[in-house]
């Protein structure tokens, strides 16, 4: 049977970017299109009641929030990325969920009123990535040899870094390296490469740089350098 697939999606979002991976992984052929967030059309407010993308048209019904795509996406299509046994697909369940408490505290980390805000938010980060340092494996994925949804949900949480690293030294990665080889594996992948535009990281500076936070503010003190 042929499902039409399309991804309703902001150029910026992270969780449209783990959608688009999972269907670059499955081989799945869809069409994207894009929505302004800051002027939300109607069409898309009857599509998605919390106002927030991604949305799935599946042969024109809707499904929205990211991680119910990814799992619908998982369920119906092939190859499947969440692992066969019960118990290790719940923990990676739990994994994607502290993914998106990640980008939570990314997000508050970028939007940092001051110098004091700021700090406290790389510390909380830096935390969190001690805590996977300490649960990952050999790689060079999540679970090993086989990539999974939770590296799609990590994807773009990485991303976000190649443009922070170029601001100022944070210390996120040092001293710990098998999320540092994780994170460096990610960006390779042809379908997180894919999931984002070309002019994505000059986009997501132009965004940074507006919102005029402690963030922004070392980005000019950079510029003047």
């Amino acid at each position: 049977m042929t499902t039409h697939l399309t991804l309703i999606s902001h150029l910026l979002c992270p969780y449209v970017q783990r959608a688009a991976i999972v269907l670059r992984e499955k081989g799945v052929p869809f069409e994207r299109r894009e929505v302004d967030l800051a002027n939300k059309p109607d069409w898309f407010l009857e599509l998605s009641p919390l106002g927030k993308t991604p949305v799935l048209l599946v042969d024109g019904e809707e499904i929205f929030e990211s991680v119910v795509i990814c799992e619908f996406l998982d369920e119906t299509q092939a190859p499947r990325l969440h692992p066969e046994n019960p118990l290790e697909r719940a923990r990676h369940r739990a994994w994607m969920e502290f993914g998106s408490s990640l980008l939570n505290t990314i997000w508050a980390f970028y939007s940092a009123s001051d110098e004091g805000a700021l700090t406290t938010k790389a510390k909380e980060i830096r935390a969190r990535f001690e805590q996977l340092e300490s649960i990952l494996g050999a790689g060079p994925y999540f679970a090993g040899r086989r990539f999974s949804i939770v590296d799609a949900v990590f994807g773009p949480v990485f991303r976000y870094f190649d443009l922070f690293d170029g601001i100022s030294d944070f210390g996120f990665f040092n001293g710990l390296p098998k999320v540092s080889a994780w994170r460096a594996q990610l960006s390779v992948r042809p379908s997180v490469q894919d999931a984002v535009r070309t002019d994505y990281p000059e986009r997501l500076r132009a965004f940074l740089h507006s919102r005029q936070s402690a963030l922004s503010r070392r980005m000019d003190a950079v510029l003047l350098l």
